[in-house]
């Protein structure tokens, strides 16, 4: 459907140039007749092109520069100035051509998030069968298995023990381990092994079902968007009204008052203000964030309350070794190339973390044997001839070990505790600067919000500087604090986050902003700005460019219609005829996306 939308406002710009083109070149070979044939017919194209369009503005509630533009081009032709009726459709179509590629493909679908949700789940039956049925077939009750890297489709209660990457629903990067009586969500994926369980909860009310159904309300209960030009137009059109009406009735000619009208045409508005957000749209693009469109641009340029997600938003959404005590006079290195050596052996996010610090600092690893994996508890086997284990510590930690992350790990040479690691989602090395930006850009309240542990978030939301922090948020809760926010706030609230638990809020949110390099699709889908690059910091070149266009926007519309109101009272004092208003509506015109051109200096910079 957008493309078709493209596509016909393109063919109506070209038809309307055609069109006044070629009764131009019919007028310079005498033959006036066809030219005015020619202009009837592009006014009659910018007739239909501005009536649809004031049509869709007034179910949208939406009035604004339209209408004028609908008067002029009516009005024009009434009298017969078929040349300007043609000039005034021709800057029409171009205004709503350029418009309609700023704002591109901006309405985000839910495909990602629907493709992501299984169709099927593996039920065992009575006998020990398995067999495939579609979700909707799933009962209460029903005995489902799932495989080793699938979605689990259904809420159930664990047969077996698992591990489970939680953090689409929860923003926890750490895969979490779940024993035999507790209840797995729909949605989080399956990290370790085959695992079995009962079914809690039918399709219609499992968690991830609901997901989806709190994201298709959430963009249907978003606000609308103010065009910028419209905001202008509504002050503008009954200023341009009144004076077409007053020369009408002091002199007795309706030509002045047609002239007045065609000279207040606000293509300024039309023309200049898309041309300043387009170029920063591009701008924006350049700089690693892609904005859907340009009332994504103007809202966010209005940013005065912005939610953080933790999870892949401020921190890098993985595991990395942040510590490593050992017992006193032992080796770090010669225990982490132990322990490195074991973990070779696991796929684990944990696994990968350990070997990754090992080869950093450039340890010889050898190949281990007789290796044993508990999912969810940890790893054992023989390195060099030594028993070595990596288990996660639930208890106390010993007196030279008490590390503070995220998860610790104990590590265990020939039965005897010799260190403890500690894991954690590392904070990006920008997010502390980009919190301090957003403040100087005039954002006055940041807030995280997390679903992740309160220790966790409360602990990265007092090293980066915000105002308040919410922990372990379901994406209803979520949704709930946004709501709240967007109730409060004198300007517009800014939502940003990378999972599929965010999207909701991304798009309930004035703006949603998804860090799209590492993120979930179904964030990026959801979302109005994608950050594009992996770093926090493109959020504050965005929110600045946005502030910059609208500000360019503001200016060149500012000077345009100033320069209207001049040629609109030339027009009502006789000076300028219809056509004259029309040509000298086009220079103003000229100026405006000239001005609305000029290179806007920014101060954040990458």
């Amino acid at each position: 459907m957008v493309a078709i939308r493209l596509s016909k406002n393109y063919s109506f710009l070209l038809i309307t140039f055609a069109g006044l083109v070629a009764g131009l070149i019919s007028t310079a070979l005498g033959n006036a007749e066809m030219a005015v044939i020619l202009w009837a017919a592009t006014t009659l194209v910018g007739f239909y092109v501005s009536l649809v369009s004031l049509v869709r503005a007034i179910k949208s509630r939406d009035f604004g520069s339209d209408v004028l533009a609908l008067l002029a081009i009516l009005s024009a032709g009434l009298i017969g100035q078929w040349l300007a009726a043609a000039v005034i459709s021709t800057m029409l179509a171009t205004g709503m051509a350029l418009e309609r590629w700023a704002e591109g493909q901006a309405r985000r679908q839910l495909e990602s998030l629907l493709a992501r949700a299984p169709n099927f789940a593996h039920r065992i039956d009575s006998t020990g069968q398995i067999s495939d049925i579609e979700i909707s077939a799933v009962t209460i009750s029903d005995r489902i298995l799932v495989r080793a890297g699938e979605v689990v489709p259904i809420d159930g209660r664990l047969i077996t023990d698992g591990t489970f990457d939680e953090s689409a629903l929860t923003g926890e990067s750490i895969p979490r381990f779940r024993p035999v009586g507790e209840e797995v969500s729909s949605g989080v994926l399956n990290t370790g092994s085959v695992i079995e369980m009962h079914a809690v909860r039918d399709a219609d009310s499992s968690t991830y079902s609901n997901l989806i159904r709190l994201v298709k309300q959430a963009q249907a209960t978003s606000a609308n968007s103010v065009r910028l030009a419209n905001k202008w137009a509504v002050r503008f059109v009954p200023f341009a009204l009144g004076i077409a009406l007053l020369a009408w009735v002091i002199t007795g000619d309706v030509s002045r008052a047609v002239a007045v009208i065609v000279a207040a045409t606000p293509c300024p508005l039309i023309l200049a203000v898309p041309v300043a957000i387009i170029s920063g749209m591009a701008k924006a693009a350049g700089n690693g964030a892609i904005i859907k469109g340009g009332a994504a641009l103007e809202q966010l340029a209005r940013t005065s309350t912005v939610l953080l997600d933790k999870t892949g938003t401020l921190t890098h959404g993985g595991a990395k070794l942040s510590a490593i005590a050992v017992i006193p006079g032992a080796s770090e290195n010669k225990i982490l190339a132990f322990v490195a050596s074991l973990e070779q052996a696991s796929p684990h996010v944990v696994a990968k973390a350990i070997v990754a610090e090992a080869k950093s600092r450039e340890l010889e690893l050898v190949m281990p044997e007789n290796v044993v994996e508990n999912h969810g508890h940890g790893l054992s086997g023989l390195v060099d001839g030594h028993e070595v284990s990596a288990t996660q510590i639930t208890g106390e930690l010993p007196t030279w070990a008490e590390l503070d992350h995220a998860l610790q790990v104990a590590i265990v040479i020939d039965q005897r505790l010799v260190a403890v690691l500690g894991i954690d989602d590392p904070l990006r090395s920008d997010a502390r600067q980009t919190v301090s930006e957003l403040r100087e850009l005039g954002v006055s309240r940041i807030l995280l919000v997390s679903g992740d542990r309160k220790i966790t978030a409360d602990k990265i939301g007092a090293e980066v500087g915000v105002d308040e922090t919410y922990s372990e948020c379901s994406p209803q809760q979520k949704l709930e604090v946004l709501r709240a926010e967007m109730g409060s706030s004198q300007g517009c609230v800014v939502v940003v986050g990378d999972g599929i638990n965010d999207a909701p809020a991304l798009a309930a949110a004035d703006v949603g902003v998804a860090m799209g390099a590492r993120g979930s699709t179904a964030a990026s889908e959801a979302a109005d700005v994608v950050i594009v690059e992996d770093s926090i910091r493109h959020l504050a070149v965005a929110i600045e460019i946005s502030k910059g266009a609208r500000r360019r926007a503001l200016q060149a519309s500012g000077i345009g219609m100033g320069l209207s109101c001049v040629a609109m009272m030339l027009g009502a004092f006789g000076v300028f005829n219809v056509t004259a208003a029309a040509f000298t509506q086009e220079l103003i015109d000229a100026l405006a996306i000239l001005w609305a051109l000029v290179p806007v200096v920014y101060r954040v910079k990458l």
